[in-house]
């Protein structure tokens, strides 16, 4: 059986308007539940589509927010006033626009130590979310993107096997091999505890890069993650080659 469920879309509007609309399907479920929803966003281009769509459909969704906790799958170690800060673009594009409470919007200090944020973020993330037996946070939804190398969140090709396999559920990363260098990620262990992984994978350049993440002994860091998990929904607009 498949790890993985490729859903296809003829353009990144599509996939980005897809995505929201089972992205606020999701909180409903929750919020009628009765449950606490906690997500790991993304940044990256697709991010600007989707958080657009997540905006024009709140207009005829009447799902309350205030259960909703919103991490980082990754940060860049930047103010959040940068332009390279995810928290800054999720912030103007998402937060702002729907007018979230702050206490639910736990950003990753991007402007101290890469270690510092990292440890920080670590013990907000476990403060708040459920954790499994491992210790891990048990996140509602991680959501990825995904670089033409294979990579997603801030996790990327090359890193050896004792530094991947780590426990940690945020982690520093100080070599990045896209700039800025200096980064936090969530780790693998951490995405692999969520109960669901949507990967939004758009882009022109990115086909072998999803061709080798869904093989079965792929070997790029999305094909890590898929193999870590019982199942991981991808929403792409990339052609087929």
């Amino acid at each position: 059986m498949a790890r993985f469920a490729l859903i296809r879309f003829p353009n990144a509007d599509e996939l980005a308007r897809a995505a929201a609309e089972e992205w606020w399907g999701d909180i409903a479920t929750a919020h009628q539940d009765n449950q606490t929803y906690h997500v790991a966003l993304s940044g990256g281009r697709i991010a600007l589509k989707f958080f657009a769509a997540v905006v024009e459909l709140a207009k005829v969704r009447n799902v309350p927010l205030h259960r909703v906790h919103f991490f980082w799958a990754d940060e860049r170690c930047v103010p959040p006033d940068d332009p390279e800060s995810n928290y800054r673009i999720a912030c103007e594009r998402l937060f702002s626009p729907l007018k979230l409470p702050c206490d639910n919007i736990h950003r990753i200090r991007g402007e101290v130590s890469a270690v510092v944020a990292a440890n920080e973020a670590e013990s907000e993330i476990c403060r708040l979310a459920p954790l499994n037996a491992e210790g891990q946070p048990v996140l509602n939804l991680v959501m990825l993107g995904l670089g033409e190398d294979g990579h997603v969140a801030s996790l990327f090709p090359g890193e050896t096997e004792s530094i991947a396999s780590s426990p940690a559920a945020y982690r520093a990363i100080t070599n990045s091999p896209k700039p800025p260098p200096r980064r936090i990620t969530l780790g693998y262990a951490a995405i692999a505890a969520a109960r669901q992984v949507w990967v939004l994978a758009s882009g022109s350049g990115k086909q072998n890069a999803l061709r080798e993440s869904t093989k079965p002994k792929g070997q790029t860091p999305l094909a890590r993650v898929i193999q870590s998990r019982s199942q991981t929904r991808i929403f792409s607009d990339i052609p087929v080659a």
